[in-house]
């Protein structure tokens, strides 16, 4: 299970992430990045996966969802902490993403702080992604 990708979540709905420009691709690679990789939605899950990078926490702590971006492209890409606060991105493209919040805060996945409040992925389908979390207002 641990190993499971986004788009093997069975009776998910699939967000998959948007890659725009050339050197999307190439700048993934060392994240492990495949197409399976994304978030998937399910009655009880909320899952996203970016490579080795995964986080899995029920739905009932999604607390509802924003789209954000565009974004400066050379900060858009890789799995990286926020600079404002304990956010987490898993980041594949400048175009825009999904800030989704959780409450209570999600266990740590990367950096020095012990939880993540919210997590900001690049999906190709933001509104759909906003639409099935709940619109939250932007923190």
């Amino acid at each position: 299970m641990s190993r499971e990708r986004a788009a093997d979540v069975a009776g998910a709905t699939f967000f998959a992430y948007e890659t725009a420009g050339v050197w999307a691709k190439p700048a993934l690679l060392p994240f492990g990045l495949t197409d399976r990789d994304g978030v998937a939605v399910t009655d009880d899950r909320f899952v996203a996966t970016f490579g080795r990078l995964r986080l899995d926490v029920p739905r009932s702590e999604v607390a509802g969802a924003h789209v954000t971006g565009p974004y400066r492209w050379w900060t858009c890409v890789g799995a990286r902490l926020s600079f404002a606060d304990d956010g987490l991105t898993f980041g594949t493209s400048p175009v825009g993403g999904v800030c989704v919040h959780f409450e209570p805060a999600v266990r740590k996945i990367i950096g020095p702080k012990p939880t993540h409040s919210a997590l900001t992925v690049t999906v190709e389908d933001r509104d759909g992604l906003v639409e099935l979390l709940g619109e939250a207002e932007p923190s």
